[in-house]
């Protein structure tokens, strides 16, 4: 499993947003400069979050994104399930009926069974509070707190 730029990039805008949420509404051009990341990126993501209801936007001079709810609302999971898809390990864990003529029999299906259990258990137990705590104890705040 590899986790692509638009999700990682996803979690540093949620995050920047989680830490400046005392603004009223903080524009890309904002994140940008903090996260070093395209204005141009940051739209691709943003249309993803905003579809999914994550974050609301406003329109006009002082306007720009913030979160629908509060950081310890969203998990690492939902954010990242939102903008990967599939968090699989491996093709052959699916939810669904499992396609693979050898799945009976395979020794190694429960490992990977097992193996994307402990993701999705960890993704699940990290929010983008906490990560936005770690980020401003490691003294990358960027002057705001939660």
């Amino acid at each position: 499993m590899k986790i692509s730029t638009r999700g990682r990039y996803a979690l540093r805008l949620m995050i920047d947003l989680a830490q400046h949420q005392n603004k009223e509404y903080i524009s890309l051009k904002e994140i940008s400069i903090r996260q070093d990341i395209t204005v141009r990126y940051l739209e691709q993501i943003i249309a993803i979050l905003l579809k999914a209801g994550f974050v609301q936007s406003s329109r006009g001079k002082s306007g720009g994104y913030r979160l629908t709810r509060h950081p310890r609302e969203y998990t690492t999971e939902t954010i990242l399930k939102l903008t990967e898809g599939s968090m699989l390990p491996i093709s052959c864990v699916t939810t669904e009926s499992n396609p693979c003529p050898r799945a009976t029999k395979c020794t190694t299906l429960p490992f990977w069974q097992g193996l994307q259990e402990v993701i999705e258990d960890y993704l699940r137990n990290v929010t983008l509070e906490d990560l936005a705590i770690q980020q401003k104890e490691a003294g990358c705040d960027y002057g705001a707190g939660i």
